[in-house]
């Protein structure tokens, strides 16, 4: 009786388990089943065609699988375009932006544990703009910011571009100065083709100065582009603040904080005249001027600013040792013919007239960016367009950045 007990219980188990067992199979048969998608392509070339590809745009060649053997990128004429593999040989990117308006094709090969692949291949175009523009980094007097050159504590950074910019704001963010050590700095957008850089105050001797317009590839708006990027680096060379105050009628030259000459001056003898219904001051107009460029001699001509030749205070004549400070023409020059009046009266169409052996001193010793402050004359302050750029104040000069 026991042992029949015992081989229906055995039995019993036996059922139960195979129960089990059946029905954890059919829960797992009814169960969806997951389907793999086809594997990723062994080589991966971006872009993988296409026209009016950004030339910034990413070229990137990628092995999914194994290793790069060969990648050539070359253009339309055939030139090849060098490129740099990763470590691995996994990637390859080319070294350089691309050109506008180029054909380019990739080819590439790769190496995995089933064999050879390739050659696969890509063939794009990049966008081709209508219009581009260059940016020149200069001083207000348009001389070229030369790299490793040495300029005054008064310099302004000109960004300018060779055309009408439609999209400050996006051009402005592609423009940048840094200096070592930092000072604060910001931009002032003169017109549609000169934005302006300078710190709140002068720079330090000794300041180094990089200015960059990574412009290239950029849609500055209204289809232009950048045409290529440019970059500066210069030096602030010694402080050089000159002041001529007409109350005593002299110019001192301070270097470092220290006076090193004094030099009788004539400037404008001032009051107006209308001549062809324009008016026509003479004052050497008060402010914060800097040194632009000098010549030896320049031409001087009074028509150039509405004044005839051939009229009671016409001019034109050869000036010599003369160092410019205005966009509009006034500079530091010689003039033996008023030397008798210097230091004592003005007599100038608002130059300061010098003694030769001044205005050849002034002329060797300044470079583009020095400092020359006008004092108590009469007539109207310096405007920014005259090269008025330091009598701005701080927080107007902000305000002319097209990023405020």
């Amino acid at each position: 009786m026991s042992s029949r007990r015992f081989r229906w219980r055995a039995a019993a188990g036996f059922a139960l388990v195979m129960m089990l067992l059946v029905a954890g199979c059919s829960s797992k048969s009814e169960a969806p089943t997951t389907q793999a998608g086809p594997p990723p392509p062994p080589i991966v070339i971006t872009p993988g065609g296409g026209n009016n590809v950004d030339p910034l745009a990413p070229v990137v060649v990628t092995a999914n699988d194994g290793m790069l053997t060969s990648v050539k990128l070359t253009n339309e004429a055939g030139r090849s375009i060098e490129g740099i593999y990763t470590p691995d040989k996994t990637a390859w990117k080319p070294v350089d932006p691309l050109g506008y308006g180029h054909t380019y094709t990739v080819s590439a090969e790769s190496l995995t544990i089933t064999g050879r692949v390739g050659p696969t291949t890509s063939t794009f175009s990049t966008l081709a703009p209508n219009n581009q523009t260059k940016v020149y980094m200069t001083t207000t007097g348009g001389t070229p910011l030369t790299d490793g050159g040495t300029f005054g504590v008064g310099t302004v950074v000109v960004a300018h571009f060779d055309e009408d910019v439609p999209d400050k704001a996006v051009a402005e963010k592609r423009l940048s100065v840094t200096t070592n050590p930092p000072v604060e700095g910001s931009w002032y957008w003169l017109d549609k083709r000169n934005a302006h850089w300078r710190p709140q105050q002068y720079f330090a001797p000794g300041t180094k100065v990089t200015a960059a317009a990574n412009i290239y590839g950029a849609d500055l708006g209204g289809g232009l582009y950048g045409q290529e990027d440019t970059k500066t680096t210069f030096t602030i060379g010694p402080s050089h603040v000159s002041i001529a105050d007409d109350n005593t009628k002299q110019v001192q030259v301070f270097e470092n904080g220290n006076l090193i000459r004094t030099m009788p001056t004539s400037m404008g003898r001032g009051g107006s005249e209308v001549i062809g219904g324009k008016t026509l001051t003479f004052w050497t107009q008060p402010g914060i001027y800097t040194v632009m460029d000098k010549g030896n001699p320049v031409i001087m001509d009074s028509s150039t600013y509405g004044l005839p030749v051939n009229s009671r205070l016409g001019y034109k004549e050869a000036i010599g040792w003369a160092t410019r400070i205005s966009t509009d023409g006034i500079y530091l020059h010689q003039l033996d013919s008023t030397v008798w009046a210097q230091g004592s009266q003005n007599l100038s169409h608002g130059c300061l007239n010098l003694s030769l052996a001044n205005a050849q001193w002034f002329y060797n010793f300044a470079i583009p960016g020095d400092v020359v402050e006008v004092r108590n004359t009469g007539g109207a302050p310096l405007e920014v367009w005259q090269n008025g750029d330091w009598g701005v104040p701080w927080d107007e000069w902000v305000q002319g950045s097209a990023l405020h």
